[in-house]
């Protein structure tokens, strides 16, 4: 006969254990969460300088249109054939997103009139730190970098194109500081897309140089 106090005690050691092990995965399920939330919530850096997503020395139409949202910039070269002109990272950066978002539709330079997709086509997103962001959309084929790539500014990361819910080849463009997106700056300067109250256009020349 036994008097079923090693049972008792090897219950109590498994609940202990089991108790401790809770604790652990608790308290590393909130250093995970800390580590992915804390950034968000510091207020972001000094704003990057950021050039033109385009070649050094040309000239290209900024315009918005309404409906387009406040502060999105759709760029057309003022001279030349659009389709698949480089377009280039706006400033050194982590590539965070290269992928399709949304569906790539029709449209190509040998099909022009193709259907149209969905969303932003080919796409890069790259983040710059001290939370700011660059999105560049509708390329026209698959991006030249991959994510978690570090980007140089004026390294190339794809070509413009008409891929996602666009009528003509053209870049589609985003700054944002923190969850909101913000004027575009481009070598110190706004860019003049401010609404989308109206349709209306500017013209920058491109000071994303070498070196």
């Amino acid at each position: 006969m036994t008097s079923g106090q090693p049972s008792r005690h090897r219950a109590r050691r498994r609940g202990r254990l089991l108790r401790t092990l809770l604790v652990l995965g608790t308290l590393a399920a909130l250093g995970a969460v800390a580590v992915l939330v804390v950034p968000l919530l510091l207020p972001p850096g000094p704003r990057p300088p950021f050039q033109l997503p385009v070649a050094c020395g040309e000239t290209w139409q900024l315009g918005t249109y309404p409906g387009h949202d406040d502060y999105d910039v759709d760029l057309f070269p003022t001279e030349g054939e659009a389709w698949g002109r480089p377009v280039l990272a706006s400033a050194a950066g982590t590539v965070t997103v290269a992928g399709i978002n949304g569906s790539l539709g029709g449209r190509t330079p040998e099909n022009p009139d193709g259907p149209r997709g969905r969303g932003g086509g080919y796409w890069v997103k790259i983040d710059h730190g001290g939370r700011w962001e660059t999105q560049y959309l509708h390329l026209l084929e698959p991006p030249l970098v991959r994510e978690g790539q570090r980007v140089a500014q004026g390294e190339q990361i794809g070509r413009l194109g008409s891929t996602g819910n666009s009528g003509a080849p053209h870049l589609h463009y985003e700054q944002r500081r923190g969850w909101d997106k913000v004027e575009a700056h481009f070598d110190g300067e706004p860019s003049g897309i401010t609404h989308d109250d109206a349709e209306y256009t500017v013209r920058r020349t491109s000071n994303n140089c070498p070196g």
